[in-house]
């Protein structure tokens, strides 16, 4: 079917904003020119693609569906752009998505080495969960991303390799909990109240499913965004939480760690990236900093 790129552009902009004024306003084209650009693709494919009221514009079933597809063509083909369009490449940015507590806890020494030796180029960190940070990589919207893992987003596509294992602490606040002394099991550990991730992290998920498998059920007493929103609940009496050990490299005065009777799996931090599109220098710069160890499919 030979369809103008410049259609699939134009629906790429409508679908991204769900607004035609605004992808007009993007485009530096007439509203009405979008209008038209879209029902020629529509008549094309044989499918409506978007809904339209007074009120909203929204996708249908199959405009969602092409937006799966045309939404990381069209950031391949800006990317390449913006990779030719440079006078040096090696000046391209880093591009890396990570999570907030991975870039503050693990990756800042490595952004403060990388700016010290590539002064000019830039650094460029989405934030995300370990879900849309699949999701950027996916779209081609960053060059790598560092997560934690077993991560159920990733797939077999997906180049990964073992950056370290690390393991999840549950500490308690010294002033409200009296436990240090103690073997708990998690049983007795779930009567008190337990501060957590939120459902849509990979850290929450992995931590039902453990307490699932050891027949506890965990119903946490506040869910929120952070772990350093988790630790500030926890230094204040709120409840006991949990965090990756590497966020406790730093002394901890408030808190201490609670002995399991049941051993937590470790986990890992990976490096996920696709080869294909893995074209910036800086990226490939940045990558001798974590030394792999293992690659994994």
């Amino acid at each position: 079917m030979d369809i103008s790129f410049e259609l699939y552009k134009v629906f790429y902009y409508v679908a991204t904003t769900l607004n035609f004024s605004e992808a007009s306003r993007q485009l530096y084209i007439s509203q009405s020119a979008v209008s038209q650009a879209v029902k020629a693709l529509e008549n094309k494919l044989g499918h409506p693609l978007f809904l339209r009221n007074t009120k909203k514009v929204t996708l249908t079933p199959e405009g969602e569906a092409l937006l799966r597809y045309v939404e990381p063509a069209v950031n391949l083909l800006y990317n390449a752009e913006r990779q030719i369009s440079h006078a040096q490449p090696s000046e391209a940015p880093l591009r890396l998505g990570a999570s907030d507590t991975i870039c503050r806890y693990f990756l800042l020494p490595y952004f403060k080495r990388f700016h010290k030796e590539f002064p000019n180029i830039p650094i460029k960190v989405t934030n995300s969960t370990s879900g849309g940070c699949v999701s950027l990589l996916h779209n081609n919207k960053v060059d790598f991303i560092v997560t934690n893992a077993p991560n159920p987003h990733l797939t077999n596509k997906d180049m990964c390799c073992t950056i370290q294992e690390f393991q999840d602490v549950f500490v308690a606040g010294k002033k409200f909990f009296s436990l240090q002394e103690q073997i708990i099991s998690l049983k007795q550990l779930a009567q008190y109240p337990i501060l957590m991730l939120d459902k849509t992290s990979s850290t929450s998920e992995f931590l039902h499913e453990f307490f699932i498998k050891n027949g506890v059920s965990l119903t946490p007493e506040a869910e929120l965004s952070s772990n350093d929103l988790l630790l500030d609940f926890a230094r204040i009496g709120l409840g006991i939480t949990v965090v990756p050990d590497y966020v406790l490299k730093s002394p901890k005065k408030d808190f201490y760690p609670l002995k399991l009777k049941e051993n937590l799996p470790k986990r890992r931090l990976v490096l996920a990236y696709n080869p294909k599109l893995l074209s910036s220098p800086a990226a490939k710069n940045f990558l001798e900093y974590l030394h792999c160890d293992k690659l994994m499919v």
